[in-house]
Order: structure tokens, then sequence, then C-alpha cells
């Protein structure tokens, strides 16, 4: 029966996994947004726990997409097991700090996947994470600028409160990104 379901399966194996494996990366970032929202609200940075708990609704967005994706293919989709989240940080700035290294790792994973559908020439895949790769533009251009906060404004003083009041205010303009 396994060959069968295999057959019918629109998925290589090699990129089935990868794609479970990105599901548990988006399922890993959702958690982590979690904790950094939680952490924030501990802290008294309101807005910055808001943003946090937007960034983990829209992974946990991404984990279902590429969830059903891998269903509607055929292939075997596994509900992920999350563990290791950090709940506590040192510092404001280096919840950021995590949060734009934790984007740029997913990006990376991506290219991986995308890298691999090239070669196993699964266009249908790689037409789909086409919209993951765009997202991912977003994401990490949200992160960097939400870092470049703590240079511009600075810790000091009311710095951390005003950096608190701005991240939430950090968009992207698809447009002046040529989308």
């Amino acid at each position: 029966m396994k060959d069968i379901m295999r057959i019918k399966c629109l998925l290589s194996e090699d990129i089935e996994t990868l794609l479970n494996q990105q599901i548990k990366k988006e399922a890993h970032s959702s958690s982590m947004y979690l904790a950094m929202a939680s952490w924030c609200n501990q802290n008294g940075f309101d807005y910055s726990s808001d943003y946090f708990f937007k960034q983990s609704e829209e992974e946990r967005m991404h984990q279902l997409k590429l969830f059903k994706y891998v269903l509607d293919m055929g292939g075997r989709a596994v509900s992920p097991d999350v563990a290791n989240i950090k709940q506590d940080y040192p510092a404001f700035r280096e919840v950021f700090e995590d949060a734009l290294e934790a984007e740029i790792s997913i990006t990376q994973s991506l290219k991986n996947i995308a890298a691999t559908c090239m070669r196993e020439q699964d266009f249908v895949t790689f037409e789909f994470l086409n919209w993951f790769m765009k997202e991912q533009r977003e994401e990490e251009y949200k992160a960097r600028r939400a870092l470049e906060l703590f240079e511009v404004i600075g810790e000091e003083g009311t710095g951390r409160w005003e950096i608190d009041k701005h991240v939430n205010k950090i968009t992207y303009n698809s447009e002046a990104a040529g989308e």
C-alpha cells in the first residue's frame, strides 16, 4: 500500500521531507514569537508584545499553508513537536536580534527547498514556494528595521520606550519593492 500511495503523491520523498522540516521550523518560529510577546509584555513593552503576537500568527499561518500543501499533493504532513523555546532575554535588543536571526534562517531553509525543487524539476512546488520567498523579503525587512531602531533611537533614557512605540509601525511597502 505504501508504494501505491507514493506513486499517487506528487512530491518526491526528499521534497516531502524538506517541507515537513519547514513546517516544523514555522511552528518553532510561531512559538518563539509567542515567547517573545510574553517577555515583552512582562517587561512593559506593550507595542512590541503586540508586534510579536502578530508575527506568531503569521508564522502559524505559514505552517498551515505548508501543511495543507503537502496534503493536497498527496503527501503525509507531520504535526511537529516544538521544544527548546527561549523564554527569557537579558536585554530588550536581544529579542529583536533573535527575531532577525530566525527570519534569516527561515529564508535560507526556503532557498534550500527551492534549489532542491529546481534540481528535481518540481516546478509546481517551486512556484508554491515563490509566495514564501516574497513573504520572507517582508519578514526580514521588518526584522531589520526593528533592530535598526536601537541604533537610530538608542536605548538611553526613554529610548526603549520610544523603540517600543515605533516597532508596531514598521511596514513593508511592496510597491516600492517592485511587486
